[in-house]
């Protein structure tokens, strides 16, 4: 992992835990009990905040440029808080605001988007560019969602879906040549 311009950083006993084959793009700041898995990729001058509950990335799934991922701790009427998890092989694009939520494997985020506490994208679930969805909503497997605040609009097509998925494996090839280049 190419840790140029990169800060990882322990607080409050937690430490991040990065599998060796993720890439972590040089600007991110990456805090606390956050745990990435393996070809995972956090691009360009994201950050990543875990200090008062946790954050968790799937295998291949990649948190494109500029993002922010947060969670929230333990408050009245919701004593486990909210942590932020990620499943595998989900699309974070670039600019958006993860907090406290769910998105399920194969889940994907459009654009500077946000996603609220106690929200969740399911398996194959669009949250389109620019959208918000709000607390406790749920984007439900194979839909897509939009506006701010986000509602329902269709189901995705199964090619829309196979896109999806190619934009996973571009992000997991590309990060690969990010890594190769960096190390020059």
């Amino acid at each position: 992992m190419n840790r140029q311009d990169v800060t990882i950083l322990s607080i409050n006993g937690k430490s991040p835990q990065i599998d060796e084959s993720a890439f972590i793009a040089p600007g991110c700041r990456i805090i606390g009990d956050v745990r990435i898995g393996p070809e995972a990729s956090v691009w360009y001058n994201c950050v990543i905040r875990a200090e008062v509950n946790y954050v968790e990335i799937g295998a291949r799934s990649n948190i494109q440029d500029g993002s922010v991922v947060h969670c929230d701790g333990p408050m009245p009427g919701v004593p486990e808080g909210y942590p932020t998890i990620i499943g595998e092989n989900a699309l974070i694009g670039h600019n958006c605001m993860i907090h406290g939520c769910i998105i399920q494997d194969r889940g994907f985020v459009g654009l500077s988007a946000t996603v609220m506490n106690g929200a969740v994208i399911e398996s194959d679930a669009m949250l389109a560019a620019g959208a918000m969805l709000t607390q406790g909503k749920t984007a439900a497997a194979g839909q897509l969602w939009a506006g701010s605040p986000a509602r329902y609009i269709r189901d995705l097509t199964p090619e829309q879906i196979a896109g999806m998925q190619a934009g996973v494996r571009h992000y997991t090839e590309n990060a690969k040549a990010h890594r190769a280049a960096l190390e020059f």
